[in-house]
């Protein structure tokens, strides 16, 4: 008989560490852009329907609406990204206790304090990520943000006037209406104007008009081939004036100054200027990523779903906290500007808790399988075992089919065994 081939014995190889990294980071990337996306279109949308309001009411240009856009979503980059960070972690070990996957990588030898090291290699990029904002591109966005609003703000009444709406002068002693605006040739046409000059009110009409400088650098607005009507109707002091070129000077608004806000300061301004204030200031920036971080390592025993019980218990235990969290930081944060709390305690004192939070949660969901099995179980049948001293006496023990039968062995045993 012709030997068959022979292969040399393949030994099974443990999890690779790769394999087990790979699949969390994949799945964390993609929950966490999910959340991002959710959470910054409604950012998003809800502030274009106030910037549109605002500019629809003529406090801000149209051609402003996107540019304050832009500053404030980068404003709300930060807090947004901790979020999606912190529900990321959540939503994904939410999974895998509710698909029975965490079953799995615990039978394969991987811990809960295995995943310390995947989230943290997913977690420390977007924390840096959102240090920077934090620290140097949120404070740009809201400087320039509120430079051009000033710049919106100074500019003169022609130049903000919408088409087709009636805008009132800062002065508040003209009304414009402007129907349409041709930016090409600098001309306006369809204009309407109401002023009150000597007490007595004007109003103009013109069916072109344009804007021009002198050499001074004084502007004016001429009004062409328009009517001007002066006085109260009725009245026999009523003047219709028409006019071939009537010009009317354009005050411009001087800029606003004021003082800077903290909100709108650098960082390196705020080490720079010791203040309650901007010490409260920086620790609110240094708190974004600290925060970050640790929620993120507190999203590991709660992401705990139990599949027999209901499964939004462990995401309303997270909101809560993280509202509890937030809310702490705002609450310390503004202590330490009124001075009732010390800086150092301030920057630490909320995070640190909320670290021995998560180290406790950690110790409960590692500890509380291994205490159900240390604890001794009650047997269900124990009160049902026939005792020794019935086994001697050959009773039968009639709660069990069982037990009767062995009974009524010993019985016919002894049976036999006694005299006749």
């Amino acid at each position: 008989m012709p030997d068959y081939p022979q292969t040399s014995r393949i030994k099974s190889k443990p999890l690779g560490k790769g394999i087990f990294h790979r699949a969390l980071l994949s799945e964390f990337a993609g929950n966490g852009l999910l959340v991002f996306a959710v959470l910054l279109g409604i950012i998003v949308v809800s502030q274009l329907i106030r910037l549109l309001s605002d500019a629809v009411s003529g406090l801000i240009a149209v051609e402003g609406v996107l540019a304050l856009l832009g500053f404030s979503a980068m404003n709300y980059l930060p807090v947004l990204i901790s979020v999606s960070l912190f529900l990321s972690i959540l939503l994904t070990l939410s999974r895998s206790y509710r698909d029975s996957e965490m079953v799995v990588w615990f039978c394969s030898g991987i811990g809960l304090t295995r995943w310390i090291r995947p989230v943290l290699w997913y977690a420390m990029p977007v924390v840096a990520l959102i240090a920077l904002l934090s620290l140097v591109l949120s404070p740009w966005a809201l400087k320039k943000a509120d430079e051009f609003k000033k710049k919106l703000e100074s500019r003169d009444d022609v130049t903000a006037a919408t088409p087709g709406m009636f805008r009132e002068s800062k002065q508040a002693d003209r009304m414009y209406f402007i129907e349409n605006v041709d930016a090409g040739s600098n001309r306006v046409g369809n204009i309407f104007v109401q002023s009150e000059q000597n007490g007595k009110v004007g109003t103009m009409v013109a069916r072109q008009g344009l804007q021009e400088t002198l050499p001074n650098g004084d502007r004016f607005l001429v009004l062409l081939n328009g009517t001007r009507y002066e006085g109260n109707p009725g009245q026999r002091d009523y003047r219709i004036v028409e006019f071939e070129r009537y010009a009317m000077r354009i005050d411009a608004a001087p800029i606003r100054q004021a003082e800077p806000h903290l909100r709108t300061m650098s960082t390196l301004e705020l080490l720079q200027n010791r203040t309650n204030w901007s010490v409260s200031e920086l620790h609110w920036r240094v708190g974004l990523p600290l925060s970050a971080a640790v929620l993120a390592l507190l999203a590991i025993p709660l992401g705990y779903v139990n599949p027999r019980a209901g499964r939004s218990l462990n995401l309303i235990l997270a909101i809560v906290l993280y509202m509890l969290y937030n809310n702490m930081i705002s609450v310390s944060n503004a202590w330490v500007g009124q001075g009732k709390l010390l800086p150092g305690i301030g920057l630490v004192g909320i995070h640190t808790a909320m670290l021995a939070i998560t180290v406790l949660m950690f110790y409960r969901r590692m500890t509380l399988l291994s205490v159900r099995r240390m604890k001794p179980k009650e047997r269900p049948d124990a009160n049902l075992q026939p005792k020794a001293g019935d086994l001697l006496s050959g009773s039968s023990v009639m709660e069990s089919p069982h037990q009767k039968t062995e009974g009524t062995i010993d019985s016919s045993l002894s049976g036999k065994g006694e005299p006749g």
